[in-house]
């Protein structure tokens, strides 16, 4: 499949409810395909890396300390236009906002708790996939 990568995490609050193969329905359905994907732990520094973006902003503690609560799933996802796909799979980070059918409205337990990141441009999209992956990760 041609196109563009992105990257995904099923958060904690979707994995503890073992809803990883109903998230990745969901991306398939919708046009994606998974590339790579792994089930990790994720540490405090590694957290705190990721959303450091962040880091000045109020719920920067309750984020890194929900996104180390328990496993995610990351994964790199391929297919045309694969930042904005993604996103409108995901849907709107509100779930009482999203779309039927999307992966916040059918799973996510709160704005907090939303089951899914996604990145929000292909420059983040490659760094954030080098954070978790190496080119040898990925095979399509």
């Amino acid at each position: 499949m041609a196109g563009t990568r992105t990257f995904s995490i099923i958060k904690p609050d979707a994995t503890e409810r073992n809803l990883t193969g109903a998230v990745n329905k969901v991306i398939e359905d919708g046009g994606l395909r998974i590339v790579a994907q792994r089930r990790i732990q994720m540490t405090q520094v590694q957290a705190e890396r990721f959303y450091g973006v962040h880091s000045e902003r109020p719920f920067f503690g309750e984020l890194v300390e929900f996104m180390t609560s328990g496993p995610v799933v990351v994964q790199v996802l391929e297919g045309e236009n694969a930042v904005a796909r993604y996103r409108d799979i995901m849907g709107a980070t509100n779930p009482a906002e999203a779309a039927d059918g999307t992966i916040r409205k059918l799973f996510a337990k709160s704005i907090g708790e939303n089951s899914a990141h996604g990145s929000d441009s292909d420059e983040n999209a490659e760094l954030e996939i080098a954070q978790f992956f190496s080119a040898a990760d990925i095979v399509g």
